[in-house]
């Protein structure tokens, strides 16, 4: 046990670090807010040659919609195909039950 604790290695490890680590990196990973620079500006704008690539509202909610739809009818058609199963079981172990 005392070799570990004059390892140096071993004991660093378990230092806290947060003294030297006071970079922008970890001031925003704490959530303190940095401005961006002129180049993240520029590269956040607006660029109109690159609008017609750009998905449509309309065309995302209409997709949203059928999925939503197509979702609602496999859960139904599930729910269905369990109650047609279980009755069918219901059933049998009726008729297995009166004939035996």
């Amino acid at each position: 046990m005392a070799f570990l604790l004059k390892n140096s290695n071993f004991s660093t490890r378990f230092r806290p670090h947060s003294q030297k680590t006071e970079d922008a990196l970890s001031l925003s990973r704490r959530g303190f807010h940095v401005e961006p620079g002129p180049r993240e500006k520029a590269l956040l704008a607006e660029d109109p040659s690159l609008k017609r690539f750009k998905s449509h509202r309309k065309g995302v909610r209409t997709v949203k919609r059928v999925g939503d739809f197509l979702t609602v009818v496999v859960v139904a058609g599930c729910c269905y195909e369990m109650y047609v199963r279980a009755t069918m079981r219901e059933e049998a172990r009726k008729q297995a039950g009166g004939s035996a």
